[in-house]
């Protein structure tokens, strides 16, 4: 059933693309019941799996046999969460973009290959099948962006796509390396993990494979391509880059990197959490001084995500758990804080300058979207109740546990980070008003907000809350999962 959501996804593309032109409403509709199927398969999946270490066979055929690569789908509950949070995200990028008109069909045709690849990296348990998926995730972003987007497009596209595609080339290097080394008859995920790498293999092994994938998960100094991909892309490609996107380079450096090479996971450990602490004050700094507002969302992802990268490096239970919560919780967040600043604002204000909005008072003219920013801000500021909170404590926990300093930098980037949400909340909505753009507003009214923009944002504020009130839905199925056969190399080594 898991493996329908990769096939429906695909086949939803090439519905669209049989589809004749100039039919925007149908393409909308075929979209959302693909994103909508692919959901409900993912959440079948995932109440039918039984919690607990196994991990559940999905498919598994010879594919190139040759080479021993095999057709391997399979799930875990770190897969499920992911797979919950990219048909989450999938159906509410397409409420958020039932404004598309401009070659409708090919947009949403792009949006759904690039959900089909990512449900197919969160599934794949061979190395060169989830290589495969992770690359074919890459195409599609850079056409949304290179067709559909805005502010230098163009040079957003091209800039994502060169990180992405350097940072496979790493990626790709480390994983043959590894192959060849094992004795080249397997790429199957859990036989690579049970070999006994060399060490000296592995430090260098290590660095190039997690660094390769974390460039997609914004690791700094390898970010500067998030904040100008979210600022130049449409708003629904926008919330997959922030909610779905960058957890792929988080996910594959978890799924690969530290589980093949254990040892050189130890030799930069220390290394990877300094590279993190920082990426969650500079990006918290930065986004503190932006003037376009999607400036200011496109750091605050980068800052987020450090706490990602440093809840991994923690190599305790509760840490690990507390990343992918927060990979699930910042996917969330991030995508509803880009629907409002992206569609609800942008698209009806034609600007994103803070100075400018500041002006037009927009909480009286669209409350709704000052309400939905403001529950946002609470829910990114990690304020209780929301699943923020749950996600961060759990790394703030594991953090002090393996290293305290770290701990309290990040504590420090927190603080930051409620400044630069205060900041912009105030004013993008809650600003003093100024004559001129007053009158500009009641000469020009702004449209309404439409209701799939309503019932998008509703679906993220009530998945926010109910994790953030009840976490022990997704940490009782993620916790197990670190005492599968695949996380056996860092249990030997003392690390788990």
């Amino acid at each position: 059933m898991l493996g329908w959501t990769v096939y429906i996804s695909f086949i939803g593309v090439l519905a669209l693309m049989l589809m004749p032109a100039g039919r925007p409403r149908a393409a909308r509709k075929v979209a959302l019941l693909t994103a909508i199927v692919g959901l409900v398969l993912g959440l079948a999946g995932t109440l039918q799996h039984k919690i607990g270490p196994e991990i559940d066979t999905v498919a598994k055929v010879p594919w190139i046999p040759s080479l021993g690569i095999e057709y391997y789908l399979g799930a875990d509950g770190i897969s499920l969460t992911l797979v919950l949070l990219t048909g989450i995200a999938a159906v509410v990028g397409i409420l958020f973009s039932w404004n598309v008109e401009h070659r409708a069909k090919e947009f949403f045709a792009f949006y759904l290959a690039l959900i089909g690849g990512v449900y197919g990296v969160f599934l794949s348990f061979d190395v060169f099948l989830l290589f495969v998926f992770y690359e074919l995730a890459i195409i599609p972003k850079y056409f949304l962006i290179a067709i559909w987007g805005s502010t230098n497009k163009e040079y957003a596209a091209m800039k994502l796509a060169l990180y992405s595609f350097v940072g496979s080339a790493m990626v790709l290097i480390g994983i043959v390396a590894a192959y060849v080394v094992s004795g080249g008859h397997t790429m199957n995920l859990l036989e690579l993990a049970k070999y006994p790498f060399p060490e000296t293999f592995q430090h260098w092994a290590f660095p190039l494979v997690f660094i390769g994938f974390a460039v997609l998960a914004g690791m700094w100094p390898f970010h500067t391509w998030a904040p100008t991909g979210h600022v130049a892309a449409p708003t629904a490609a926008s919330m997959l880059l922030a909610g779905v996107v960058m957890k792929l380079g988080a996910y594959g450096a978890l799924r690969v990197a530290m589980t093949l090479f254990p040892l050189g996971l130890v030799a930069w450990r220390d290394v990877i959490g300094l590279l993190a602490v920082i990426g969650i004050v500079y990006g918290a700094m930065v986004a503190l001084v932006q003037k376009d507002f999607k400036f200011v969302i496109g750091y605050s992802s980068v800052s987020h995500m450090g706490f990602v990268l440093l809840g991994l490096v923690t190599l305790n239970t509760i840490g690990l758990s507390g990343a992918v919560l927060q990979m699930f919780s910042h996917g969330i967040i991030a995508g509803l804080l880009f629907g409002v600043v992206g569609r609800m604002v942008y698209d009806r204000t034609h600007t994103r300058e803070l100075p400018l909005l500041e002006g037009m008072r927009l909480s009286k003219t669209m409350p709704f979207a000052a309400g939905t920013f403001a529950i946002a801000s609470f829910a990114s500021m990690g304020l209780p109740g929301f699943s923020g909170f749950a996600a961060e404590v759990q790394v703030l926990i594991g953090a002090w546990t393996a290293f305290p300093t770290y701990a309290v930098l990040a504590g420090l980037g927190i603080l930051v980070g409620v400044a630069y949400t205060l900041r912009v909340l105030q004013k993008s909505f809650f600003g003093e008003a100024v004559p001129k753009a007053e009158e500009l507003t009641h000469a020009h009214p702004l449209p309404p907000i439409s209701i799939p923009e309503r019932i998008g944002a509703a679906i993220l504020i009530a998945i926010t809350i109910l994790i953030g009130l009840y976490p022990k839905l997704l940490l009782d199925l993620i916790g197990p999962s670190f005492d599968s056969p695949l996380f056996e190399g860092l249990r030997k080594g003392g690390l788990l």
